[in-house]
């Protein structure tokens, strides 16, 4: 332990520290985790870099983790929190959207739409080539993406036709580079034009140089630990402050039930709504990071 001369001097400069600490929690960018890659957009809203997808870490089976969260705003404030369906256990806001979907209102899909569950992965990439910020090259980072460029991996281990050979993205010396091309469409971003490509190993396949990338990679396990999830209980009360207390969080009258809809109301809305499965498995699951990120900033 120091000495309380040592602590005095150093309490001079105290003040200093602590207003720049102050300052960088106030920026929008005090969400950020550095371990985490985000590729750069210019004005147009479109981007290009080459990543490479990095296999497992020892004591880990798969390359990747599969997130499910919920981002929206009610009158409240913001609801930004892990969904415990990731764990594969009930959350407050997944029976809340099934509520919805199943009142037989428009209006009520329409809100069960907004807050769906966003779905995501996390991987560990190499960055082969960033134009944008060539800084992070030869860098391993974390990579948030949505279930767009998962879709493409998927297609890369199963290809849909005979003349394909299946790759696997996350292997160190028979996968392949993956060339993330960003486009802008309708105001959404669009990753439609990324693609693999042939497959060949990494930095040579050099295995000292590949040793030490496997050994920089990050763990993946935490993002899924129980203990960065709320309780249901606490998420519960988070959506009724955020709602207050209303499930339109608009002041209107609760919802209407299935055991409360007359049988008018299922001969004027087909099909049945005692037949329809739960919102979070009729709405599209398709998310982007970036755009959650975004949400994360304006909190």
């Amino acid at each position: 332990m120091g000495s309380f001369s040592d602590f005095k001097k150093k309490s001079k400069s105290s003040i200093d520290q602590l207003v720049q600490k102050m300052q960088q929690d106030n920026t929008k960018n005090d969400y950020k985790d550095d371990r985490f890659w985000r590729p750069k957009l210019d004005n147009a809203k479109n981007g290009f870099a080459v990543i490479r997808f990095l296999p497992a870490i020892e004591g880990e089976d798969i390359p990747w983790v599969k997130l499910y969260s919920h981002a929206f705003q009610g009158p409240g404030g913001w609801y930004i929190e892990n969904c415990l369906t990731t764990l594969g256990q009930k959350d407050p806001v997944s029976e809340m959207n099934t509520q919805l979907w199943n009142s037989g209102l428009d209006s009520d899909k329409d809100l069960a739409r907004q807050r769906k569950r966003k779905l995501n992965y996390i991987s560990n990439i190499y960055v082969v080539s960033d134009p944008a910020e060539p800084s992070n090259e030869g860098k391993v980072f974390l990579f948030k993406y949505g279930q767009k460029i998962f879709e493409k991996i998927q297609e890369a281990m199963q290809p849909e036709f005979k003349d394909e050979e299946p790759l696997d993205p996350f292997n160190f010396w028979n996968g392949a580079n993956f060339k993330l091309k960003i486009r802008s469409v309708g105001g959404y971003v669009n990753y439609d034009k990324s693609e693999f490509d042939s497959s060949t190993a990494l930095l040579g396949g050099e295995d000292e140089k590949l040793e030490k990338i496997w050994k920089s990679q990050h763990a993946l396990k935490s993002f899924v630990d129980p203990t960065n999830f709320k309780s249901y209980d606490e998420l519960k009360q988070k959506l009724f402050d955020v709602l207050k207390g209303d499930i339109r969080g608009s002041g209107a009258a609760p919802s209407r039930t299935a055991e409360d809809v007359d049988e008018e109301d299922l001969k004027e809305k087909k099909p049945s709504i005692r037949s329809k499965p739960p919102v979070e498995e009729q709405v599209d699951e398709e998310t982007d990071a970036l755009d959650y990120f975004k949400k994360l900033a304006e909190e």
